[in-house]
Order: structure tokens, then sequence, then C-alpha cells
């Protein structure tokens, strides 16, 4: 069993160049896999090793100055979802392209059971999914706004848009929580005063209460691609967009010339050989598809969940 880390921490970097040099040096040596971005603001990553090779790498990073407090979201898996290790520098490690947003100026945080206490009291908020929609169109807190968005960079746009009072209690959340640490900044300078952000965000939630009011699955940003939130809510709320019955795993279109995104049921994917569309599964650049390593993360929650999951998942194909 492999272990899974999600992280971020604001910490200024002086010089994010050699900073990057030095640690991507030391992840080779330990052999860890993942995504890992640097920048004079801190550092976001996501890494996947051996449960030995995650102590590390933990370990190492804690013991610099200034990244001593990190926090760490941590999963098992079966595999590692990742092929490489990529550790590079960046203008930002999450683009919001706003200049000056310090997270010291962010929102109030609310651990996991705060969040779902304010959740089910009769407290008057708009919560809002501070992701991209290919994310929350697979899943989501109930009675969520769910911007129809591309990029993290366009929720500025959409406030200006959305038409929310400022006199509303605000409730956000993300994937891991780095997302509303800037986005909670831009709403409090834009005359919203009671912003408040999940703590460690959905992956935290679903450890710490089970992902109690959750529906549907987390895309995350590794080979896994989705992963189980709420185990007494497994029910997709997405559909195949060949067959058009409920799913919830994504995957890119086996045209190299289109690599689509798109969510697809492992029998639209055999029946259209891994492409969105007629024309793609057409194209003379088309890869060849393995439903077997394609879906192997679904496979993985039927063995998971046994039978009591494939049950749910015939019931939702019947609604």
């Amino acid at each position: 069993m492999y272990q899974v880390i999600l992280y971020y921490n604001f910490e200024p970097i002086e010089d994010p160049d050699r900073f990057c040099k030095a640690h991507k040096k030391f992840c080779k040596e330990i052999e860890l896999k993942g995504r890992i971005y640097i920048s004079e603001e801190g550092i976001n990553g996501t890494a996947a090793g051996t449960e030995q090779q995650i102590e590390e790498y933990k370990n190492y990073l804690w013991s610099l100055p200034g990244f001593e407090d990190t926090e760490f979201k941590q999963e098992e898996s079966d595999y590692i979802p990742f092929a490489k290790l990529i550790c590079k520098t960046r203008d930002e490690i999450v683009a919001l392209h706003v200049d000056d947003v310090n997270p010291e100026n962010g929102g109030n945080y609310l651990d996991p059971a705060e969040w779902r206490k304010v959740m089910e009291s009769q407290e008057d908020y708009v919560m809002i999914d501070v992701r991209n929609n290919y994310e929350s169109k697979i899943g989501h807190f109930k009675g969520a706004l769910t911007p129809d968005v591309d990029n993290f960079y366009d929720f500025p746009k959409w406030l200006e848009e959305a038409n929310i009072p400022k006199d509303k209690k605000v409730l956000m959340y993300c994937t891991g929580g780095i997302r509303c640490e800037k986005f909670s900044v831009l709403m409090k300078e834009e005359g919203w005063d009671d912003v408040n952000q999940l703590h460690g965000g959905i992956l935290k939630y679903a450890k710490e209460e089970e992902g109690k009011h959750f529906e549907g699955k987390c895309f995350v940003f590794d080979d896994r691609l989705v992963v189980p939130v709420n185990p007494n809510d497994l029910e997709p709320i997405a559909r195949c967009e060949i067959t058009g019955k409920p799913a919830d795993t994504y995957i890119n279109c086996a045209n190299m010339e289109c690599n689509k995104l798109f969510v697809c049921s492992e029998e639209g994917a055999r029946k259209m050989e891994g492409c969105c569309s007629e024309e793609c599964r057409q194209s003379e650049y088309k890869r060849p598809f393995d439903p077997e390593n394609a879906f192997k993360p679904f496979r993985k929650w039927y063995n998971y969940f046994g039978e009591d999951f494939k049950e749910r998942e015939v019931s939702a194909a019947d609604k």
C-alpha cells in the first residue's frame, strides 16, 4: 500500500530557483513521484510513495526554516498515481492572477466539525465551491454554488457577476484548502466581512466527518482523477457523455489532437474506444485505449465497498 499526500504552505521563499533545485535533488534521492510547485509565495505539492518515502519527505520539508507547520492531507492508494516527479518554479503556487493577495488576510478557518455544524444549523449562508466546473460536476456539498468556470483565475470575474449580498455569511471550500486561502482574501477586500473557509478542504472533511452532506466524489489532480468522499452516498451525480447513464469517471479522449477530459462510463469508453466523439474515434491520431488501466481506480472502489457499492450504482443507473 502506498501513501499519497497533498499540501501547501504560503511561506515566502527568497530564492525559488535555488530552493527548487535543492528540493528536486532530495526528492530524486528518495525516488519520490508527484508534482511540486515553488514560487516566491511558497510551495504547493502532491506526491506519492511508500510510507517510508513519504515520512522522509515530510520530515525534510518540516526541517526547512518556515515550513515546520506544513500540514499534509494523506491517503492510501494501492498504486502510485504519478508517472514521474515534476518539481519546478512558477509565478504563483496557485494562479489567481491578482496582485498583492496575502493569505494572512483571508477568511476564518472552520475545521470539519465546525463546517458540518454550520451546515446542519438554521444559519443563513451562501456556500461557494471554489473549484473548476469539471471538478464540481462530479461532486459537491449540497446547496453549494458551483461556478461554471474553467480556471481558478476566472473566479474574480465570476464574483463580479454573482450578485452575492455582502451581508451574507460566506462559506467556501476546495479540494485541499489552497484556493480558498486566496479567494477568501479577494472576497474580504471586495466588501464581504463574514467569510469562512473549510480548513483542509474536502479531503480533510472526508477523513474527519466521513463526507457527510457531500454528494458524488472528489476530483484529484493525479492519475486516480476521482476519489470517494462520503461512503454512504456514492451514487454518481454526473452522466456519461457517451451513454447518458449516471457516471463520475473521467478519462482523456484517446485522440491525441483532442485529449478532452470528459465523464465517461466503462461501457461508453469501450463503445467509443476511449474517444469523446465518433470524429475522434476515426482520427489517425487515436492512441490505443486500455480500459483495464483507465478504470483501475473505479474497480478499486468496488473492491473496497463491496456489493453494497454495486447495488448503489445499479440503483442510480435505474433513475
